[in-house]
């Protein structure tokens, strides 16, 4: 168990701190509303990741194409959403990072972006899933130890970011605030691209 436990704390924080698109909105979020903001998206794994996990055990035992088609629908719709995201914090204005003028939508933003990325999902048909079917042969115990392990420091490594990132945000102003936007935004436009690409790509449109 204690195994299992150390399993899913080394696999959460490698994937906490991993680049995406959700820790790129992480970042826009802490630095343009707030460090509260910020740990909302933080959290959204914990609102999505149950039906990102039951499919991807689903898929596990899928055709290979099929979940090929699925993954690429994602990959599709996900990078449109990061790609209005970027768009959206590339156009920002010098609103100062704690004083929004507009309504933050965190919850439903980190939400979208953490469903419409195939990442969780690839991380699960490949990892994540093998690894839990494995701890659940040990006892119901052994598969949560892995679980509380793994989302605890996924969680809490995005957390970490976004109270960085909020503090340093309410030290930003004007035309510091708005490179930083710009920044993030293309970050973010770059991840569309690549979401784009690797959805093409398991759609059999581009050459793997």
């Amino acid at each position: 168990m204690l195994e299992l436990l150390a399993t899913g704390m080394v696999l959460g924080l490698a994937a906490g701190f991993a680049p995406g698109p959700l820790l790129a909105l992480i970042l826009a979020q802490s630095i343009r509303f707030g460090t509260r903001e910020g740990l909302k998206v933080s959290a959204a794994p914990l609102l999505t990741d149950l039906p990102i996990v039951a499919t991807a055990t689903a898929l596990v035992v899928a055709a290979a194409t099929t979940a090929d088609a699925l993954l690429g629908a994602i990959s599709l719709a996900g990078a449109v959403f990061v790609a209005y995201l970027g768009v959206e914090s590339i156009r920002t204005t010098g609103v100062q990072a704690g004083r929004p003028e507009e309504v933050p939508r965190s919850w439903a933003r980190g939400a979208l972006v953490n469903v419409l990325s195939p990442h969780p999902y690839l991380f699960w048909i490949t990892v994540g899933a093998p690894t839990l079917i494995r701890a659940w042969r040990e006892g119901p115990v052994a598969a949560a130890a892995f679980l509380a392990g793994f989302y605890a420091c996924l969680v809490g490594a995005k957390m970490l970011v976004a109270v960085v990132a909020g503090r340093s945000g309410g030290r930003l102003r004007g035309g510091a605030y708005r490179a930083v936007m710009v920044v993030l935004g293309a970050l973010l436009l770059v991840f569309a691209v690549r979401l784009a690409a690797e959805g093409l790509r398991l759609l059999g449109v581009l050459a793997p």
